[in-house]
């Protein structure tokens, strides 16, 4: 093929972006028969809370961040969709209140059957998203595959006492998001041809952009708990939260950012499979109010490539971060509260 334009990518494989992560439910079956190596005492942050990133403590001022991410085409431009998965594998860094410094590419692409072009599109949007993030790349590594596959391990450093993680949160913390969700019936929808122009170039700019500028104004306050928003949706990284922290979580749906015409795209059946699993696996957990439709609650646990981060703050300052945030042109909202009651609960009011 010599003309990118001809190749849908998200054609080439069944799933697309986080959508791909083998489901909740059958990952905590895996990881519960699965014995770690004898853990370091440097090992600040490991398996226990299912967090973002793991964090090594190198001395008394510097422990490294690290992590990995990789999946199949989200979008069909080959540029955009480096882009996205270089934004997607950094923000764990950002999760955890680190600083990413160093990348290596992931890649798993049919180098017979496609134009090597594409993938060196794919390269040049994962490059120019590192660079705007500040991060190295040093290398990588491939694969020749029928399915293409493109992410990022990247490394980072953050202070010992200045971690954040999915597992702090307290009661009367107040909830931030800092991006809209709805991504993966979007990019569902992409797949099926159901996108104008306009709509596919709005979910794509959701998901390329950084949540550099985000982490570094949480910074500045006092959060609690953070976590980024991704494959196993709003609620089930919220839930990760409200059992890592042993708190209750209370969100109101109505708050919650969701991206034009989700809704209906969603009821016209462009729900992806991880999306239905996450809403399965989490029914147990989560209470919705009666006035929220299927439809609702699945958009709540829709599988997210790339979204923001969810920071649990002391409620004294959230008014003034969510200001903040919204200066600096981040399309955050406050959605919801860190409840004493319900421990490891999460209620969804109307």
């Amino acid at each position: 093929m010599n003309n990118n334009d001809t190749v849908k990518l998200t054609s080439l494989s069944s799933k697309g972006g986080c959508g791909c992560k083998i489901g909740p439910a059958d990952l905590r079956q895996v990881l519960q028969s699965f014995s770690p190596a004898t853990p370091s005492p440097n090992l600040l942050v490991g398996l226990e809370t299912n967090d973002d990133a793991g964090v090594y403590k190198l001395n008394d001022s510097t422990a490294l961040v690290q992590t990995l991410d990789f999946f199949t085409p989200i979008v069909d431009d080959p540029y955009s969709f480096g882009q996205i998965a270089a934004a997607n594998a950094i923000s764990d860094v950002y999760a955890m209140g680190g600083t990413p410094i160093t990348a290596l590419n992931i890649v798993a692409f049919p180098i017979a059957d496609l134009d090597k072009q594409i993938l060196a599109a794919i390269l040049e949007g994962a490059g120019n998203k590192l660079s705007e993030a500040g991060v190295a790349l040093v290398g990588g590594h491939s694969i020749d595959d029928k399915e293409p596959k493109f992410g990022l391990a990247v490394t980072g450093t953050i202070h010992p006492d200045k971690i954040r993680t999915n597992s702090g949160a307290q009661a009367g913390d107040v909830l931030i998001l800092t991006k809209p969700i709805g991504v993966g019936i979007l990019t569902t929808s992409i797949k099926r041809g159901l996108l104008e122009e306009s709509e596919i170039k709005r979910v794509t700019e959701v998901m390329a952009t950084l949540n550099k500028t985000a982490a570094e104004t949480l910074g500045n306050y006092e959060v609690h708990a953070c976590t980024d928003v991704t494959g196993f949706g709003l609620l089930g990284h919220a839930s990760e939260m409200a059992q890592g922290s042993e708190v209750g979580i209370r969100i109101s749906a109505q708050q919650v950012p969701v991206l034009p015409r989700v809704k209906q795209l969603a009821e016209n059946g462009a729900v992806p499979g991880g999306t239905k699993n996450n809403f399965n696996y989490l029914k147990d957990d989560v209470t919705f109010a009666s006035s929220l439709d299927q439809t609702d609650q699945w958009i709540l646990c829709d599988a997210v490539t790339s979204g923001g981060l969810l920071a649990a703050v002391n409620e004294s300052d959230a008014e003034e971060v969510l200001t903040e945030l919204k200066d600096k042109n981040i399309e955050a909202a406050i959605i919801g509260r860190v409840e004493n009651e319900n421990k490891g609960h999460i209620n969804v009011d109307e």
